[in-house]
């Protein structure tokens, strides 16, 4: 067996001050049982209301309590030795010591011993823990343009833009309310052009027959009503057009467009004589553009131009490092004597949030809201909105359908999977109790988490 190098301590920036993080990059190496190498890890996101980054290597087993390694943890209601948790055989295996306040994984209580195969949130008193599988990617990230914590993941990307953000044009992807802006404002900033305008359109929004007009400005007498207008490209000369949804832009127009990046010119309507233009250009799609482009939604030879910088934006549930940051920023943009519950941030954390960041924010400012009209500070997760971040999934009944049980256990197993094994998540989405969800997964011969 080759010897580790040793481990390297770095360092993220925060609100809060400077943690100290554990490099899992290059010294931390485990099997998953089919001979890939991963590097499981512990990170801790959360010490009451404060928001934390720091990485802790899994190798045999590590211990949680009020020191782990050479970290002093400030929590009272953690005991000494309170939890053990370990990676073997390709599943997380969390053991509570006999712990005063109990040791809770994915919000139930722990009796011993359980076992997640995925990723899983686990609480000790007021800390909660993210549990990751393959933490390799938890190296120092920079500061980004808020000065707070970013995850690994978040941290690759933006990455990516910097090194793309010498180039005339970058595609992002991503899930809607995934934070696309804020990827195609980071471009603006890197780049060459930050000293000019920043310019964000949505496409979507646009009203048919109005896209070229509006793109390329008009000129008095184009047509009806028509007077001295200024396009979004004019508008952003010397700095950066954001086209959102860029997939909804009226076919008609995508060929001015094309034309207009090559030629790095303009031809308002009406016009007879082009105008220069000095343009950055980001667009940004919750769709494949590649597959729009193969069912002829969406041009060719603009898609070529385009896309030669591409980056793809990870969806919330797979970048939950960033959710207490998210919170916690919220919270105070309600009112900042606002503080987040542990129980809040574990909620939080375990559930999928398919509307990303744009839906996790609007329900932390509900639930703020809702705490300070009951006369509290504390934020809890009942104060949460009874849907906020579940799968957006109908209800099904917990009795099958006459002759069609195999489509109930198909949608349980479905069910599961979009809430990554997380039980109370999935039982929400199928309208039953965790307590019938065992039930019925018993019954219809789907195996619990960690049996074989």
């Amino acid at each position: 067996m080759v010897a580790r190098p040793p481990r390297r301590d770095f360092t993220f920036p925060s609100r809060y001050g400077r943690y100290p993080v554990h490099s899992t990059a290059d010294d931390i190496s485990a099997t998953a049982g089919d001979g890939e190498d991963i590097a499981p890890v512990v990170v801790l996101v959360a010490i009451g209301e404060r928001a934390f980054v720091r990485a802790f290597e899994v190798a045999g087993e590590l211990v949680l309590g009020r020191r782990i390694g050479d970290f002093e943890l400030d929590d009272h209601r953690v005991s000494r030795e309170h939890a053990a948790v370990r990676f073997e055989h390709g599943a997380w295996v969390v053991t509570d010591r006999g712990s005063h306040n109990g040791t809770f994984v994915d919000g139930a209580r722990v009796a011993g011993e359980v076992r997640r195969r995925g990723d899983c949130v686990v609480r000790l008193g007021h800390s909660v823990f993210l549990l990751v599988r393959d933490g390799r990617g938890y190296v120092p990230v920079p500061r980004d343009d808020t000065d707070q914590v970013i995850g690994p993941e978040l941290a690759r990307v933006y990455d990516q833009v910097r090194r793309h953000a010498g180039e005339r044009t970058l595609v992002v992807h991503g899930e809607s309310g995934s934070g696309k802006e804020l990827v195609a404002r980071l471009f603006h900033t890197a780049g060459p052009r930050a000293a000019g305008q920043f310019v964000a359109v949505n496409c979507a929004t646009i009203p048919e027959g109005v896209a070229e007009r509006l793109l390329f400005g008009s000129r008095k007498g184009a047509f009806s009503g028509a007077t001295d207008a200024t396009g979004y490209l004019q508008s952003a000369h010397g700095g950066t057009l954001f086209l959102d949804e860029i997939a909804e832009l009226d076919l008609a127009v995508q060929p001015k467009l094309l034309r207009a990046l090559e030629n790095r010119e303009v031809t308002p309507v009406g016009a007879n004589a082009p105008i220069e233009i000095d343009v950055g250009i980001v667009c940004a799609s919750h769709r494949e553009l590649r597959t729009e482009v193969a069912t002829r939604r969406f041009r060719e030879d603009l898609y070529y131009r385009l896309s030669r910088a591409v980056v793809r934006l990870p969806p919330l549930r797979e970048r939950r490092l960033d959710l207490s940051r998210l919170m916690i920023r919220e919270l105070a943009l309600v009112d900042r004597k606002l503080v987040a519950h542990a129980r809040l941030v574990e909620t939080c954390c375990a559930r999928p949030w398919p509307g990303n960041i744009r839906e996790l924010c609007g329900a932390i400012r509900i639930a703020g809201g809702a705490a300070l009209a009951a006369g509290r500070v504390v934020v809890r997760p009942e104060d949460l909105p009874p849907d906020a971040g579940m799968p957006l999934a109908e209800p099904v009944a917990a009795t099958p359908p006459a002759g069609a049980p195999s489509l109930e256990r198909a949608q349980v197993i479905e069910a599961l999977a979009n809430a990554g094994g997380v039980i109370s998540v999935a039982a929400r989405s199928l309208g039953l109790h965790r307590t019938q969800l065992y039930r019925l997964m018993d019954k219809l011969g789907i195996a619990r988490e960690g049996e074989s």
